[in-house]
Order: structure tokens, then sequence, then C-alpha cells
């Protein structure tokens, strides 16, 4: 059952919840930064399940399958500072603008969410308040201290899809996602595509906007940052075997992608 505006509390978060940042490597040496919009599934308390069954919050819905065990090992083997979001993207999207009605989704794919129905402007404040306001603003933080340090930073943003969706078939195993900054996106194209046995997307299962993402547009693209998203299809990492090897074939291809941006003096 949804809650109304008279039972919601004054915090979303309870002290004993976590925070809705997670943070690894922090002190890492890489240029790249990563940041997973859609790592956890998490749900505040006093939401329950948002009126949904558990089989619904198991699903791509409520968080990217797969990517949170690829990015803590890419960070690991790269050396690079990683920022996650714990919270279910069911709550809020931590990659939609706060004003667009798919922040809090009424209806994701073809389900409904019940505990996102009739929802004041005061509640809908409140979940950004709580979760989507702390992320963004950390991951300020970090790039104001890079900037302020001198340190190249090159961001990334970590997500995975769906291998079919509206009954369509994605041939893709990885996607590159880009938007105005066509700097690094060509890169990471070209030596994915190397890759005798992948098949690569250019901004495909999606593609950036500013409709769409906030994340790539906001702390890359207005901030002038080398950027861009990889979407991995979950089927490829739905167990830890299948983590750990994209994290370690991501981590030989941005070594290399490294080493070319060094060379155009691009970082």
């Amino acid at each position: 059952m949804a809650l109304n505006s008279g039972d919601y509390p004054t915090l979303l978060l309870g002290r004993d919840e976590v925070s809705p940042v997670q943070e690894f490597n922090a002190s890492g040496p890489s240029p790249f930064l990563f940041t997973c919009d859609h790592y956890g599934r998490l749900i505040p308390r006093v939401l329950g399940h948002l009126g949904l069954p558990e089989e619904e919050l198991g699903r791509h819905i409520a968080f990217d399958i797969g990517i949170a065990g690829v990015a803590e090992a890419l960070s690991q083997a790269l050396g690079a500072h990683l920022i996650a979001q714990r919270y279910s993207r069911l709550v809020i999207d931590c990659n939609r603008p706060p004003q667009m009605a798919s922040s809090i989704p009424l209806i994701s794919e073809a389900t409904t969410v019940p505990g996102n129905e009739g929802l004041t402007a005061e509640t809908a404040e409140m979940r950004r308040r709580a979760i989507f306001d702390p992320y963004h603003r950390r991951i300020d933080e970090i790039i104001d201290q890079r900037i302020a340090a001198g340190r190249p930073t090159v961001l990334m943003a970590l997500h995975s899809f769906t291998p079919v969706y509206a009954g369509i078939v994605r041939p893709w195993h990885i996607g590159t996602l880009y938007h105005r900054d066509k700097r690094l996106p060509p890169l990471l194209l070209t030596r994915l595509r190397a890759e005798p046995d992948l098949v690569v997307g250019d901004n495909e299962p999606y593609a950036v906007s500013d409709e769409t993402d906030y994340t790539i547009p906001v702390h890359g693209e207005a901030r002038g940052l080398i950027n861009s998203g990889i979407e991995i299809r979950q089927d490829l990492i739905a167990d830890q075997s299948g983590q750990q090897q994209w994290a370690e074939r991501l981590a030989c291809v941005l070594g290399d992608i490294a080493v070319l941006l060094r060379d155009q003096r691009l970082i």
C-alpha cells in the first residue's frame, strides 16, 4: 500500500539506515573516477517494499544487475575512486533529472509501483534530499578536490542493461554512451571492437541526453571533463565469475586508453 503524505515521517532514512553514498579506493591514483548510479537496491524502511513483491525488486527495474561487482573489482584493479549509490532506482533514480516524471517512476517497464502513487511534491522532495542530493553532492566534492589538486579526471558512469527489452533482443555485449563530449568514446569503441568476441554498441542500447540522464550531463559535460558511460549486458555479469572477468577485461582496456589520453595530452 502506498504511503500518503500524512503517514510520511520528517526524515526518510532512520538514523540506523545506511548512507546512500558508498565509496571505494578514495585515494586511488587512477585518472578514472567511476560512478555507479544504480549500484544498490535498498529501500528506506518506512517505504516497505513500495508495494512490490520480492521477485520484482530483484529485477532490473530496481537496480543494475551485476554492475556492483564489476564496479568494485574494476576500481580495485585500476586503483580508481568509485562513488556508488546504494538505494533502489525505484525510490528515486539518481541518473534522472529530479524534475522529470521518470525520476520517481509510477510505472517501470510494465510494472506499476504502488508505493510511488499519489506522492505530494513534499514527499518527492524528501526523497531527493535524502538520497539524490547527498550522492551528487559527493561526486561534486570529489571533482572539486581533484581539480584543486591538479589531478586529471576522466568520468565514467557504469551501468548494466537487460538482454531483452520490450520483446526485442539486444545483441550488444557492451556499449559506450555519450552526448556532447566526443573525446573518449571513439577510443573506447576502437579498443573494445579490437576484441574479436565482442559486439560493441555505439550509443547503444541508450544514448545520453539532458532529459534522460543526469550524471554525465551535469558532472561530466557541464564541468568539461572527459567522460563516457559504459553499459554491460546483464546476463554476462549475473554471477561473480562474470563480474570478475569483465572487470579484468575492462581494466586492460581502460589501462590502454589512459596511455592514449596521456599521449594525446588530454590528461
